[in-house]
């Protein structure tokens, strides 16, 4: 008899490289308030054929909700091009914040800190403010609009439709640039 699956709960952690340790501990941890969880250092084969197990320290931040943002420094590898700035629709983070008061007071917080923290943006269901962690990360502080949660229930009611159209409109540009191959990779690879 197999164990059922039970639905996937939350984010126990999402992990990034960094720089370094201590830069990043500083702009989580005194900058935004995020507790230093844990530093493991681990020596680890991952099974990548590096000929070499991967050295590295794992540090762990503390969200409110109990979950963590994680941070890989592994000097023995990392090379500057890993560093550039990320474009915010490759990667970024978000954390969240109760109200647009609050949000507000983040963003006059970060700015005096030296930080430039660009907004608040309108996003409809939610307002955000943004700037950039010292490993080219784009981090997001946002509240939920005061309607967020009904926009959300109205945007569930037509969100496979909306995914269609959009599938059906822009297929034949990912296939020029892509392949019909990749973008059909449905249970292979």
């Amino acid at each position: 008899m197999s164990t059922p699956l039970t639905p996937l709960g939350n984010v126990h952690h999402a992990a990034y490289r960094c720089v370094d340790a201590e830069q990043t501990r500083w702009f989580y941890e005194d900058l935004l308030g995020l507790k230093l969880a844990a530093a493991f250092e681990e020596d680890i084969d991952f099974g990548e054929n590096l000929g070499r197990n991967r050295h590295f320290l794992h540090i762990f931040f503390e969200l409110a909700d109990g979950n963590y943002l994680a941070f890989f420094d592994e000097p023995g590898i990392s090379k500057p091009e890993h560093f550039g700035r990320k474009d915010s629709f490759d990667m970024h983070i978000a954390l969240e914040t109760e109200s647009l008061e609050t949000l507000k007071a983040w963003q006059d917080k970060l700015n005096a800190a030296g930080k430039t923290c660009l907004g608040p943006v309108d996003h409809g269901f939610v307002h955000s403010v943004y700037m950039y962690d010292p490993n080219g990360i784009q981090v997001e502080i946002t509240c939920r609009a005061k309607n967020g949660e009904a926009i959300m229930v109205e945007e569930a009611a037509h969100a496979r439709e909306a995914l269609a159209a959009w599938t059906a409109k822009t297929r034949p540009q990912k296939e020029s640039v892509f392949g019909a191959e990749r973008l059909d990779k449905r249970g292979r690879g």
